[in-house]
């Protein structure tokens, strides 16, 4: 049976995906648990390498490979899809980095590493948890619902911290209203 998986996949029995899970779930577990650093990414990337293998059944040749190295392939291409993409993002711990840059660059005016300089000295003016939020929306693009998931801080604590860690950040500036200042401290 388990040698059929496959292709009773491709041929759309609904029985061979359970069929699959069983066979392969445990192989393409342990590859995720080794090659990804946290449950939750390895429970995404196994949901996501089952897809992959249900969408690529009809492409598998037994006279090419056993069903076993078709699946850990497919795992393995996954699994390293994902790690390359979380190697490029930005850690939030970076921002400084970022801006810090030498002046001397052809690409990057005076002005340009002032503000950036500014900048930074702003979010450090902030309380820890503000200048978080911010690095974790600014820098790694996060959403406030991903920031909540991240720091397990609820939803709208994250959506306060926010604005208020962005408005006080203008004030420090000298970019705020009176108006905003009066909200900041309310």
């Amino acid at each position: 049976m388990a040698q059929a998986v496959l292709q009773r996949i491709a041929a759309g029995d609904a029985n061979a995906v359970q069929d699959c899970l069983k066979a392969y779930g445990g192989l393409v577990w342990s590859l995720a648990r080794r090659m990804l650093r946290n449950s939750d990414d390895a429970e995404d990337a196994v949901q996501e390498i089952f897809v992959d293998i249900w969408k690529n059944a009809g492409r598998f040749d037994a006279a090419q490979s056993s069903e076993t190295t078709f699946v850990a392939m497919i795992a393995r291409r996954r699994l390293i899809d994902r790690i390359r993409f979380s190697a490029r993002r930005i850690s939030p711990d970076a921002l400084e980095d970022i801006v810090a840059e030498p002046a001397d660059r052809a690409d990057r005016t005076m002005q340009t590493t002032l503000e950036a300089g500014d900048a930074v000295k702003a979010l450090n003016s902030l309380r820890p948890e503000q200048r978080q939020v911010l690095q974790l929306s600014i820098v790694q693009g996060m959403s406030h619902q991903e920031i909540s998931h991240a720091t397990g801080l609820p939803l709208g604590t994250v959506k306060t911290h926010a604005r208020r860690g962005i408005l006080q950040a203008r004030e420090f500036l000298g970019l705020g209203d009176s108006q905003t200042s009066k909200e900041v401290h309310a």
